[in-house]
This record gives C-alpha cells, structure tokens and sequence, in this order.
C-alpha cells in the first residue's frame, strides 16, 4: 500500500489525511503549526468534519510532524495549503512557494505531486513545476505532477471526500493515471480532464457559479426592499418552475475559505490576458455590499421602532460563515458588527460553534443570557439548534437575515 504526504493539516489536509490512512495506506502529515501536531499525536480533532473517533482509528498510520524530510519516503504528496488573497485583493501564492520550496529540498524520482490548494490557471505548471525542478528532477520525467481541486463543504455530511467527483489534470498522461490510481484509493469517482489548467478552472468556475448567482439575488433583495416586495415570496415562487431555474436565497454577505476568495485570483489572471471579468467583479462588489444593506436594514427597524441605534442591546445570532459550523473566515457577521458598533450599538452574540470572537473582544453567551432585555435579535447565521418560530414570538424586535422566519407572521420581524 502506497504511503501519502500530505502537506498542510487544516480543512482539506486532515480529512484527506484520515481517508488514506482508513484505505490503509501509511500517512506522512506535515504542517508547520506544532499545536495542530500535537492534537493529532493526541488523537484531538480540530476540525469539525473529522470525528475523533475516526481519527484516533487510524492513529497509528499517521505520523503528524513539522519536518518536509519525512516526505521523501512518501509514494504521493499532496499539497493542501492556504491559497488567500492579499489586502490588495491579488492572490497570495506565499504559502505555496514556501511549501513547494521545502518540497522540493526532499523531492524524490518518481514521486506524485498533487496540487488541491485552489488557485488560478497556469499556476501548477507556471509555478510549482518550476519550483520543484529546483531538485534536478524534471516534472513529467522524473517526477509526476497533477492538480486536482479540494472539494469540501464543511459541515455537509450527504456529500463527503469518498462519493464526491474528484477532478484530476495531469502535466502529461501518465502524471494523471498516478493520480488516478492514488485518489481511487478514497474516491468512488474520478473525473479526468485534459490539463492542470482546465481542472484548475473547473474549481473556479464552481465557486465563481455560486458568487454571481448569489450577487444577483442578493441585488434583488436590495431592490425588493426599496419596492416593498418580499424577496422570499419570489423566490419560493420561481422555485416552483421545475426547469431552467435554479434556487438561490438571499442573505448578509459571502464566507467561508473560497466564496469570496477564488473569484478574485480567476479576474486577476484575466488582467494578465487583457480582459476584464466583468461578472465576477460586479459580483463581488454586490457581495461586499451586503453587510452594509444588512446594518442600514437593522437601523431603520430600530428607527422605526423609536429607538436611536446608539445605545441599542442588539443580539446576534450566528457569527460562523455558515450554519452548522466554526469558521468565522469572511464571515459576513464580523462586518456587520463592526458597522453596528462604530454606530453606538452594545453587541453580544450567541453561537454554540463559535465560543469567543478574539479580535472585536467578544465571547458567545448562552441564548437566554444573549435574549435577556435585547431590544433587537438579529439573526446573520441560523443555526439549527435555535427554535426561530419561538424566538419570533419572544423578541421585542427581530430582524432575519437568512429567511428562517417565513412562517411567522408576527409584526416585530422584519426579513431581509
């Protein structure tokens, strides 16, 4: 059995590292973070989507450390580092060259290389190619290189890394049946496509797929609000066509580790080709405007209400980037706090998945505590384990941004 490397240990590196080690095969899991090291030697999770149980399974063939020189026993290794932008919104390709680098100090012949970290076309072969030739060895040659997209929705359980496609590019024909024969160890279906750069697209093309639908309703919302519309209503309705319709609901803003990243490293590319990828920038626009809607919404319901936002007991429910889960990575709620504070507003915040809010200074409180004498609920995420209908019964005044309260007809709630 095939022994896999698996550099960078967060969301993607984990859950890959616990399916290979499950197929059986010895797995080599470096990551620069020496906490992260320990709780695996430990048998800890710290990520939601790989149960402790499952880890503490396969313990013994996984060998957690900080050190690259452990890879040069490895068959394959995979490289699941952060991909994020920079404050300029460009893409930040720090973490990859460095780990590349350290790679390419260890690389062996015939080892596999795979590429998951999402970025822009061109780069596995622009750029990790080269880098890891640095060894003397030639990519295509010596060693096999592919790309190959994470696909993870954190928190989903209906569809995982086993029975979710797994898309593969390879730099020449036989880099991709290496992959091919690695990742059937896990996956129960392979889609090849003709290049790194094509797979490379198809990862942005998902995500971008989901940023410009979500944009435009989102505009919608912003429009209905004006019109006196209820934006839920029309999308219920349009839900109904069952043909060339596809839903998508409103809501604060975008998250998460790729939603409001990924669309950026494809138009920074395009700028490099002389064109401008006006969808995908007007979307992201759009999405960046949300948090600001959802302040403005807020202040007119306490202004409605007769009561000035600075000074308001405002608490908010839901400040992970989705529901269900931890991350608070672009989470829409960290702006919208902001702008609620820098009004004069107190925040406190409930949320069973996130338990303090380091950099705004703010720790979850349990829901009665975060309810007790709020003059306004404000819900960013839902969560499941909030009852909505009650809380829409209970609050003096509750402003939904995620349409949880569709079936409440009380005159205190007001929806996106």
């Amino acid at each position: 059995m095939a022994t896999v490397g698996v550099i960078g240990l967060g969301y993607v590196g984990l859950p890959l590292a616990v399916a290979f080690a499950k197929a059986g095969c010895e797995v080599i899991a470096v990551d620069l973070d020496a906490r992260k090291i320990e709780a695996i030697a430990a048998g800890e999770s710290y990520i939601e989507d790989v149960p402790e149980e499952s880890l503490r399974e396969v313990a013994e063939r996984i060998h957690a450390t900080t050190r690259y020189a452990h890879l040069a026993k490895a068959d394959a290794v995979l490289i699941c580092v952060p991909t994020p932008l920079t404050r300029n919104r460009e893409p930040d390709l720090g973490p990859l060259i460095d780990a590349t680098r350290a790679l390419a100090e260890v690389l062996q012949s015939d080892q596999l290389v795979v590429l998951e970290s999402t970025t822009y076309p061109g780069t596995t072969r622009e750029r990790v190619a080269p880098l890891l030739e640095e060894s003397g060895l030639a990519a295509g040659r010596d060693f096999h290189l592919a790309f190959s997209p994470e696909r993870v929705d954190p928190g989903r359980t209906d569809f995982t890394l086993g029975n979710t496609p797994k898309v593969i590019g390879g730099l020449t024909d036989h880099c991709a049946e290496r992959a091919e024969a690695l990742y059937g160890l896990v996956c129960e279906e392979l889609v090849r496509v003709s290049s790194p750069e094509a797979a490379e697209l198809t990862k942005l093309l998902e995500n971008i797929f989901r940023s410009v639908n979500i944009a435009l309703v989102n505009e919608l919302a912003m429009l209905t609000d004006r019109m006196g519309i209820d934006i839920w209503e029309v999308v219920e309705a349009a839900s109904t066509k069952p043909y060339g319709f596809m839903r998508f609901e409103p809501g604060p803003g975008m998250g998460g580790h790729c939603l409001p990243v990924d669309p950026f490293y494809l138009s920074w590319r395009a700028r490099e080709f002389d064109m401008a990828t006006e969808f995908i920038e007007l979307a992201g626009k759009v999405n960046q405007q949300m948090p600001y809607h959802c302040a403005a919404k807020v202040q007119r319901a306490l202004n409605d209400a007769g009561l000035p936002v600075k000074g308001a007991r405002i608490a908010v429910l839901g400040v992970s980037y989705k529901p269900g889960v931890g991350d608070v990575r672009e989470s829409p709620a960290l702006k919208i706090i902001s702008l609620l504070r820098q009004l004069g507003a107190e925040i406190r915040y409930h949320d069973p998945h996130v338990p303090a809010l380091a950099d705004l200074g703010l720790s979850s409180l349990p829901l009665e505590e975060a309810l007790a004498d709020a003059d306004l609920t404000l819900v960013i995420t839902a969560h499941p384990s909030v009852d909505y209908d009650l809380l829409a019964k209970r609050a003096r005044l509750l402003v939904d941004l995620r349409g949880v309260t569709r079936s409440s007809e009380a005159a205190n709630v007001i929806r996106l």
